[in-house]
């Protein structure tokens, strides 16, 4: 339990917003950003922004989920510390659950949080927006693991892994997208039931199949 709490605050000191001269930031800006910019593109009528606004947030929390991939394994493999873990008898799949955790941590909490101004801008009201953060709560989970996933699959690539990442992960967070934002035009709760259950699939799989990916590239 101490190897797990330790490899924990490493991985948050990496990952955690304003870490490694603000290159972590990325991912709530390009969000914030996303929700500023949104109003400008399709006009200020209030009725097409609080029918759209909803679903623009899922878009932006899926693409700002991404932007992190190629650094979340890589880095670690690059640079020998999977062979020390291994060493140490820490199983690959211990530090991807370790650094699923982390990774959700540095974005899904600060995402929710950012959603309450994104939805001022968006003009989105009171009950829109509870179905919106309980769906982020529900669903972000699940997109931090798709993410664990392919930047364990793609973490041998030479060239080109970022992009292959970026290909990746859209069609496999299309469930979480349709019930997730579905969420919003049908009441919500089966919505969120079915996001929920999907991201628990996905976050019971992401350090198995991570693992094993990780395991692969570097006997390879």
């Amino acid at each position: 339990m101490s190897g797990f709490g330790t490899l924990l605050l490493r991985d948050l000191a990496q990952f955690l917003p304003g870490a490694r001269k603000g290159n972590t930031l990325l991912p709530l800006l390009f969000f914030v950003a996303v929700a500023m910019l949104y109003p400008f593109a399709v006009g200020p009528n209030p009725n097409v922004l609080a029918a759209t606004g909803g679903g623009v947030i899922w878009v932006a929390a899926l693409l700002a989920a991404i932007l992190p991939l190629d650094r979340l394994l890589a880095p670690d493999l690059e640079n020998g510390f999977f062979d020390q873990w291994a060493l140490r008898g820490i199983a690959e799949e211990v530090v991807v659950a370790v650094r699923l955790l982390a990774h959700w941590l540095s974005f899904g909490p600060f995402l929710m949080l950012a959603a309450l101004p994104a939805s001022a801008l968006l003009g989105i009201d009171g009950a829109t927006l509870r179905t919106v953060e309980l769906g982020l709560l529900a669903g972000t989970p699940g997109l931090a693991a798709i993410g664990i996933i392919i930047a364990a699959v793609t973490v041998g690539l030479r060239s080109g892994g970022a992009a292959l990442s970026g290909l990746l992960v859209i069609p496999l967070a299309v469930p979480l997208l349709i019930f997730g934002a579905g969420s919003l035009s049908n009441g919500g709760e089966g919505g969120i039931a079915l996001t929920a259950a999907i991201s628990l699939v996905l976050v019971a799989m992401a350090p198995f199949a991570g693992g094993a990916a990780i395991r692969a590239a570097r006997e390879g």
